[in-house]
């Protein structure tokens, strides 16, 4: 991407975020370098989870400055420089469609004619490409390479056997095929359907959903914590306002001085590096370096039943506008020898994520393999186990972030790894055992105590 097109995408963000009349501080980076990431984290998303434009309502209410034909042209325009004629063109047909509206114009129909036309012929419609070249002369007649590429498309249709007469008529409809990424176009449409919060939630599934005190630790007699059970296979709760704004606000200090640029670990190397797929910022923070720290792996002991003495250290992540993180697993699968080899405390057994700070609008946790989206409130720590109870990778688990449209979001994770955790989640006698709740070792199921949903009746049990 040139920088002018990156400056483009910022400026933007920089006006709107003005007339919305607050600052976040993290939203946008010190270095020239990590602007560029953020934009390319932007921009990236901005195409895949808004294909068109014309139906992207919260596209245009988060972006409120990028609804004017040369914003949309701007966009198509940065895809086209990335050679992703998909989002091109439809960016490219939206200014084409809105230009024709504006008055005065905020960008040349024939700027816009050009770019599309070539769209067009990359996704195979040569015949509109052609057609959309004429109207390009046709308003342009002095146009550098419009009577040129008339020419060229002419050419080409004449080397596939299309006849001149033929040329310009039986125009077929528009395709627009999408090329696959790294993901694949099925998971690449779910994780973007449920970034979209377009997938619908099974009635039949969340009607045996609830939530329960947890006080199964002498500790938590007294002061119980609230649990609210997301999903029962694989298992996933979301445990309610377990921090407060005191103990965040201290981690966010502790945090902002080690903010550097996200991380992953290389599946052939187990070194870490950076990735155009996980676009934050991160810190670790140990339990020595302030007493709230360490309160908190105290207090995920109390909350998960599993030893944090082999955990993690407390990752600080911060997504500005346009942070994401694509789908991946917590744990590391056969192939990855190396991962986590240099701990040697085994696998991620599983993962607690802290949410500090709820986004104005995306960030969303979503699980792509199962079609759920978890959207936890600031306070809340969502969890689950990685491992099945034989050890394996529960491949299931496949999860991402979604883009931050507006806001910024800050979370805390904390990794658990499966040493000492022998007799805290032993193997099950059969590998299709599940968990029915954290921590479950045969006991009774929570729902038989007093349960804090709104629909019981005061003093009630139920079931």
């Amino acid at each position: 991407m040139i920088p002018s097109l990156y400056f483009f995408a910022l400026k933007s963000l920089q006006v709107y975020l003005g007339r919305r009349k607050f600052r976040h501080p993290y939203i946008f980076a010190s270095s020239f370098g990590e602007k560029m990431q953020n934009a390319d984290g932007l921009m990236s998303k901005h195409f895949s989870f808004f294909n068109k434009c014309h139906d992207s309502r919260t596209d245009l209410r988060t972006f409120g400055n990028m609804k004017r034909p040369f914003d949309c042209f701007e966009i198509g325009r940065i895809a086209y420089n990335e050679e992703d004629y998909f989002h091109s063109l439809l960016w490219m047909q939206e200014a084409l469609d809105r230009v024709k509206r504006e008055m005065p114009p905020s960008i040349a129909e024939s700027e816009i004619l050009e770019y599309l036309a070539f769209a067009l012929f990359k996704q195979g419609n040569i015949k509109h490409a052609l057609i959309t070249t004429d109207r390009l002369y046709e308003i342009a007649p002095s146009h550098p390479r419009a009577k040129g590429n008339i020419k060229w498309y002419e050419d080409q249709m004449k080397a596939d056997g299309i006849k001149p007469i033929d040329m310009r008529r039986n125009i077929p409809p528009i395709v627009n095929p999408r090329a696959g990424d790294s993901l694949g176009n099925s998971e690449r449409d779910i994780y973007e359907a449920l970034c979209r919060d377009e997938v619908p939630v099974s009635q039949k599934q969340t009607s045996k959903l609830y939530c329960y005190y947890k006080k199964d630790r002498p500790f938590l007699l007294l002061a119980p914590f609230k649990v609210e059970i997301m999903r029962f296979n694989p298992l996933a709760v979301l445990f309610r306002d377990i921090i407060n704004d005191e103990e965040i606000e201290q981690i966010q200090e502790l945090a902002k001085p080690k903010l550097a640029r996200a991380t992953v670990q290389n599946s052939q190397t187990g070194k870490l590096e950076t990735a155009s797929y996980r676009i934050s910022k991160s810190a670790w923070l140990k339990g020595t370096d302030h007493p709230i720290v360490e309160r908190v792996n105290r207090r995920l002991n109390l909350m998960t039943n599993l030893e944090m003495e082999t955990a993690e250290e407390l990752q600080i992540a911060n997504y500005g506008i346009g942070g994401h993180y694509d789908p991946h697993y917590d744990f590391a699968r056969k192939e990855e020898t190396k991962a986590f080899s240099d701990l040697g405390t085994g696998n991620r057994i599983a993962t607690a994520l802290f949410y500090l700070s709820k986004p104005d609008e995306g960030g969303f946790t979503v699980f792509t393999d199962l079609k759920s989206a978890m959207k936890p409130s600031k306070y809340d720590c969502l969890f689950w186990y990685n491992l099945l109870r034989s050890g394996e990778g529960d491949l299931r688990t496949r999860h991402a972030a979604c883009p931050v449209l507006l806001g910024t979001k800050w979370i805390a994770n904390k990794w658990i790894h499966e040493k000492k955790q022998e007799f805290l989640r032993p193997c099950a006698l059969t590998p299709s055992v599940q968990e029915r709740y954290v921590g479950d070792l045969g006991g009774p199921e929570p729902r038989f105590y007093p349960n804090i949903s709104p629909y019981c009746k005061k003093g009630a049990y139920c079931e």
